[in-house]
């Protein structure tokens, strides 16, 4: 009989590169048992999974992408790169250019049914990144070279695909893709972009539209190799919006496809703020919304952060005219929220909302205007009353700039925070500004811009004091040219959200969009421990 030792601490290295984020805490018996587990220390993922959506079919469209992983890991050899992902044949429109009403797709195929016991336990044991996709098909697009150099392309092609890829190795920890698209004219007409996102088994969007003026489309796209289902849920302010039986259910999304569904094809009539909730029953998807208004123009609404008591909208820019917030709580108890907005001298209480009473399963909207009086900010959402029972809710916020048949669109919607690392890719030369907040205690902020085309890179360090949002220009390389990728680092002290906005004149339209930026989840947290496990072969 041959006895094979393993230690803890390397099956918990060994389970973190295959989900490629996890907290694995050490068995409850060792702790009984008096035995003490060391700190938990934080490995670098070792793989990271992003889905760039359809950009757009307009035909006076231009597109820019920048890939960019900062520098950290080295040593190992490793790849990024995106691929195309199928347009997939639905019942539901095909592409926001379309102009059809049709009504969205309801597949649930024979085949996936008989395999439907195995995706619910897959399901089941995949969180964020915990799915392994496969690579895709054709030429690579967008193939980094190393870490810490960027790499940018650019395309007007109406027919450009969605996007799906891997990184692994030193490309994976902190790995960013930035889609920036500029539309002439027609609706949506301005400046649209959006950080590709981690696929995922569930997403909230609030502050989306069925109105008459806007076409909002959810894009789904599948990075992996088994087919996934996927549910729609629409809520407005007299709870769960439906427009037959089966309306949003059951939608299939095939391997490495994506398929668009126009939410106005889920309600009964035109509803102007409603929350979607998407859920996949099995395997996962990357899930944004493209918003664009007829008079409005438009940009993607990425996801909010899950569900919470204590919510922060960062970044709101200072010459916003109007900002609508819309919130929704999705369980069972009514929320009374305190609204704030964390300007450059501390926090301060909107006029006439320094309250907000939100129903349960409802959403609850209100106009913000004249918000940030000339004065960049953030919205801080927390409970009335202190305590750990606060129910939880989501959150986002749609902004104006501009004035009359001159007024442009972007989204904020509530973010997760920077814990150690963010970046923001494709932040140009001009018109860029970076948002960091402090909502509690103050902190120590690293910022660094990447060489760009050429040239080196370029740091500064500042301090956001407490409950306040310092908004400034972020440093650029030295010597380059172009677009570059910024990176956020928090050195030190409390909770810290950002925000990146790119801003570009457009024949008098001030064209603007606004991207979030979560923690990079670069790493993974694996407890070190003493214990070893053993397993047993036996000699036959």
């Amino acid at each position: 009989m041959n006895r094979t030792v393993l230690s803890f601490g390397a099956v918990a290295v060994a389970l973190a590169a295959v989900t490629g984020v996890a907290a694995l805490s050490a068995p409850d018996e060792a702790a009984q048992g008096g035995e003490s587990a060391k700190a938990a220390a934080h490995k670098p993922v070792e793989r990271s999974t992003l889905v760039c959506p359809q950009p757009s079919a307009s035909d006076v469209a231009e597109t820019s992408y920048q890939a960019f992983t900062p520098k950290g890991t080295s040593g190992k050899k490793g790849s990024a790169a995106l691929y195309p992902a199928e347009l997939a044949e639905t019942d539901t429109p095909q592409s926001p250019a379309d102009g059809k009403d049709g009504k969205n797709g309801e597949k649930n195929e024979k085949d996936e049914d008989n395999k439907g016991d195995k995706d619910k336990e897959d399901a089941g044991q995949q969180g964020r990144g915990g799915e392994t996709a496969d690579k895709g098909s054709g030429k690579p697009f967008l193939p980094l070279s190393s870490p810490g150099t960027p790499v940018t392309a650019d395309t007007d092609d109406p027919k450009a695909p969605a996007l799906t890829g891997t990184a692994d190795g030193p490309f994976a920890p902190g790995w960013t893709v930035q889609q920036t698209t500029s539309i002439a004219a027609g609706a949506g007409r301005g400046l649209q972009g959006t950080s590709c996102s981690v696929p995922d088994t569930s997403f909230w969007f609030p502050a989306v539209s069925t109105a008459e003026d806007r076409q909002d489309y959810v894009h789904l796209t599948n990075p992996d190799s088994s087919s996934a289902v996927v549910d729609l849920e629409l809520y407005g302010k007299k709870g769960k919006e439906r427009a037959s039986q089966g309306a949003g259910e059951a939608i299939t999304v095939p391997p490495h496809s994506t398929v668009p569904v126009l939410l106005s094809t889920l309600t009964a009539e035109p509803v102007t703020n409603v929350t979607l909730h998407v859920t996949a029953r099995s395997g996962r998807v990357g899930a944004q919304v493209q918003a664009s208004d007829r008079k409005l123009g438009g940009d993607w609404l990425p996801p909010a952060t899950d569900p919470s008591s204590r919510l922060v909208l960062p970044g709101i820019p200072k010459d916003a005219a109007s900002v609508r917030l819309s919130v929704f709580a999705p369980g069972g108890e009514d929320a009374d929220l305190k609204v704030k907005l964390a300007g450059r001298s501390g926090l301060i209480s909107p006029a006439g909302y320094e309250t907000l009473h939100v129903k349960a399963g409802m959403v609850t909207t209100v106009d913000l205007k004249d918000l940030t009086k000339g004065e960049a900010g953030s919205l801080v959402l927390s409970p009335t009353e202190d305590g750990e029972d606060a129910p939880g809710v989501v959150a986002a916020a749609r902004v104006l700039r501009g004035k009359g048949g001159k007024q442009e669109t972007a989204f904020i919607p509530a973010t997760a925070p920077v814990q150690k690392r963010a970046t923001a890719a494709g932040t140009s030369a001009t018109g860029a500004t970076l948002a960091l907040t402090a909502p509690e205690a103050g902190a120590r902020v690293r910022v660094t811009a990447s060489p760009g085309s050429g040239g080196s890179p370029k740091s500064t360090t500042v301090t956001v004091k407490g409950h306040t949002t310092k908004a400034f220009t972020p440093p650029r390389p030295t010597g380059a040219k172009g677009t570059c990728a910024v990176t956020v680092e928090r050195l030190s002290g409390g909770p810290l959200y950002a925000s990146r906005t790119l801003e570009r004149e457009q024949s008098g339209l001030p064209a603007f969009t606004v991207q979030t930026l979560p923690d990079d989840r670069s790493t993974v947290a694996v407890p070190e421990s003493a214990q070893d496990l053993s397993v047993l072969n036996d000699d036959k």
